[in-house]
């Protein structure tokens, strides 16, 4: 189990740096696409359409962007494709750790649906690869042609993936593979059209043939599609952190209103970067962003679970052992009180990452990530608030390797 953390931590650290660059040079890329100033005459007599002079670091830059291409191809010509396939690597290979290897952990949510590992995993491959082709034919597609109805079908698309996943898989990983299938689209953007049209660029600036104006276009717009993307999953990438979104019964609908307003509030800046100011873009998706949470927040009534409370009063004492009832009573005394469909703590309102352990059945169900969080690394309860004692740490520990 440790061995498998850190291979976790690893893998999500290289995860992160590597969007870091991924997402750092889409966003340099389309500043400095926007930033591009008509060049005086003696470089358009080079052949450059558009130029830009920056200070950082110390040093000035003079960047100039050809219409056509350099008169001879540079020995050493840098691509930017790695920042984008190690990202979506890491990502699945990630994915593949925590929320499949781990699926009746954090991926399997009876109370949403009763669900194998294996079938759990088959729909999220399925939503993510499905909603790949899907995405893939439309931009092949007349439809791709037209911003505006693309702008809608692509609402929709994520709108119905949000609504499929949280109808199948617990909060967590529902949001996590919404963003699973943006990254996907996103890295699909790269490996289909933008790094071949570069290619078919380059061999015809090589060998002096003409370029096909539509090979930049398709690859530009995906390359702005890949922008409005950035923060919607960034936003999914930190999801993890606040049950409020993902716990809420209306989530996959918190999960389209956040990404449809963070979208538009990345349209201000994309905006700003060509030199169009429209304050009422980032005041609007500010309010946005505080109407959803104020919904979010608001008080609401939840109908009682009659089969969840019939679970609880058909657990007494004498159903289980000396043992299993000695280990319900010590989670009950020092986790409950956060991992319960009502948390009785005073920071946690919402049980952290969705788990509950009102009854002996999701106490069960969650074993190894109990022994795991209160026996091993011991992070649990956190800051250790309610005083579990070494004593009831080791009690935890005898019980679940008496499962194995």
């Amino acid at each position: 189990m440790p061995w498998f953390d850190w291979i976790s931590l690893f893998t999500r650290w290289f995860h992160v740096i590597a969007g870091v660059a991924w997402i750092g040079a889409s966003f340099y890329f389309i500043w400095l696409d926007n930033n591009l100033r008509t060049p005086p005459d003696w470089k358009k007599q080079k052949g450059i359409k558009g130029d830009l002079w920056a200070v950082h670091g110390g040093g000035f830059y003079e960047v100039s962007k050809y219409a056509y291409g350099p008169e001879q191809m540079p020995e050493k010509l840098h691509w930017f494709k790695w920042e984008a396939y190690t990202t979506w690597i890491s990502g699945f290979l990630l994915l593949g750790l925590i929320y499949y290897h781990g699926a009746a952990i954090y991926l399997i949510d009876a109370s949403v649906m009763e669900l194998t590992p294996g079938e759990a995993i088959a729909r999220g491959l399925g939503l993510i690869f499905g909603g790949l082709f899907i995405y893939e034919s439309a931009c092949r597609s007349p439809l791709g042609r037209s911003p505006v109805f693309f702008g809608v079908f692509l609402l929709a698309l994520i709108t119905v993936a949000s609504y499929l996943a949280c109808h199948w898989f617990s909060g967590r990983g529902a949001f996590i593979h919404v963003g699973a299938l943006i990254g996907t689209i996103m890295a699909g953007n790269v490996f289909f059209k933008i790094m071949p049209a570069q290619r078919l660029m380059v061999a015809a600036v090589a060998n002096k043939h003409d370029i096909d104006p539509a090979w930049g276009q398709a690859a530009k717009l995906r390359s702005v599609h890949n922008n409005y993307f950035t923060l919607p999953l960034l936003f999914i990438m930190i999801s993890n952190h606040y049950p409020m979104t993902y716990q809420h019964e209306l989530n996959w609908l918190i999960l389209v209103a956040i990404g449809v307003v963070s979208a538009w509030i990345r349209h201000y800046f994309n905006l700003k970067h060509i030199g169009i100011s429209r304050p009422s873009v980032l005041i609007t998706g500010a309010i946005g962003m505080l109407l959803i949470a104020l919904w979010v927040s608001m008080p609401r009534s939840e109908p009682i679970n009659e089969q969840s409370d019939t679970t609880v009063s058909a657990t007494p004492a004498q159903q289980l052992s000396d043992e299993q009832q000695a280990v319900f009573t010590t989670i009950q005394t020092h986790c409950a009180n956060c991992h319960s469909a009502q948390p009785t703590d005073d920071i946690f309102v919402i049980a952290p990452l969705g788990l509950m352990f009102d009854t002996w059945q999701q106490v069960t169900a969650r074993a190894p990530l109990i022994y795991q969080r209160a026996s091993v690394s011991k992070d649990m309860p956190m800051m250790n608030k309610t005083g579990m004692t070494e004593a009831e740490r080791e009690l935890i520990a005898t019980w679940y390797k008496s499962l194995n």
